[in-house]
């Protein structure tokens, strides 16, 4: 039977990819790490690291250990937090993960006010693709997930609950200098020569394949470019299109139009995902997005919405998130 010490000492070991990184991380001599580890690895019925010039790497065997270690860790911690919860209200610390474009506004101000709610709670925020998240919570490290169908739908789970928040149109982002930034929306079909940006997951069809599909086309060859920022840039630089989420509208640089596509626009479900039994903060805090995403979707939608009924306005001003109330 594997110890819990020994498990913390095994992620710490291939997190760190160093016996060294180890020993200092959790106050041990580099011997006694090199003596757990060799103890660990005769339990374990073979090598779990293999050792390298500059460090060591996990062996497949280390690979399967560790995720069972993150596993069992990752439930204590989570039981160390629910007891919390139980003996002193709502207490103790939420992890919450979220996809990269609801850390733009509808995360933030769900924080903020379930911050102001319930001050005593810590709050432990971080990002990932929505597939990785819900990976997370599977293996127990994060009590609420904020997750996306976008760009090619979600694994199911039938183990992790998902409660839909919103449904999220997303707009074109075109050069400000584009032929068509003027107009008050698109047709997509008037796109099919554009080059698109985006970074769709390996052998997985997108909404935007399906969109265009739809609209009779196929988008040419893309820019594979994941990271907001740079889509932004090469947007910028009049190197191509791509689709972004409304709810994203408030970071959008100036060089850079957002334009609705209307009747052919894609969208996406934006959801909280809680695991089995979860912690009642995590639940409240649910319920709290889902009052959020509204707020956030609205105003964000509406200078393009405006815009298609002849308003020359569209860029959006989110006061409501600095607001005192």
């Amino acid at each position: 039977m594997f110890d819990v010490d020994a498990l913390r000492l095994l992620d710490a070991v291939a997190r760190t990819g160093s016996f060294t990184a180890a020993a200092a991380e959790l106050a041990y001599t580099q011997s006694a790490v090199s003596r757990r580890i060799a103890s660990l690895e005769r339990q374990a019925g073979g090598p779990l690291f293999e050792r390298l010039a500059r460090g060591v790497r996990p062996t497949p065997a280390g690979e399967l250990l560790w995720q069972h270690a993150r596993a069992v860790l990752n439930r204590l911690a989570r039981a160390a937090d629910e007891l919390a919860g139980i003996h002193g209200g709502y207490q103790g610390r939420v992890r919450l993960g979220a996809f990269a474009t609801a850390n733009v506004a509808l995360v933030p101000a769900a924080l903020r006010a379930f911050r102001h709610e319930f001050p005593q709670v810590e709050l432990a925020p971080a990002e990932g693709p929505s597939t990785g998240l819900l990976r997370r919570m599977r293996e127990g490290g994060l009590d609420v997930a904020v997750v996306s169908d976008y760009p090619s739908g979600l694994p199911y789970d039938d183990e992790i609950e998902i409660i839909e928040l919103v449904r999220d149109e997303l707009l074109v982002a075109l050069p400000a200098d584009h032929r068509l930034a003027a107009a008050g929306h698109i047709d997509l079909r008037d796109l099919r020569e554009e080059t698109w940006i985006e970074a769709p997951p390996h052998g997985q069809r997108t909404m935007l394949a399906d969109a265009c599909a739809r609209a009779g086309f196929t988008p040419r060859a893309t820019l594979k470019i994941g990271d907001w920022t740079g889509k932004f840039g090469f947007v910028a630089a009049g190197l191509g299109v791509t689709l972004v989420p409304s709810i994203a509208a408030w970071a959008v640089p100036e060089g850079v139009a957002l334009r609705s596509l209307g009747e052919l626009a894609p969208r996406r479900t934006v959801s909280a995902a809680l695991p089995p039994s979860p912690l009642p903060a995590a639940r409240t805090l649910a319920g709290i997005l889902a009052r959020t995403a509204f707020a956030v979707l609205a105003p964000a939608l509406a200078p393009y919405t405006a815009r298609r009924a002849g308003s020359s306005s569209f860029r959006p001003k989110p006061s409501w998130l600095y607001s005192s109330s």
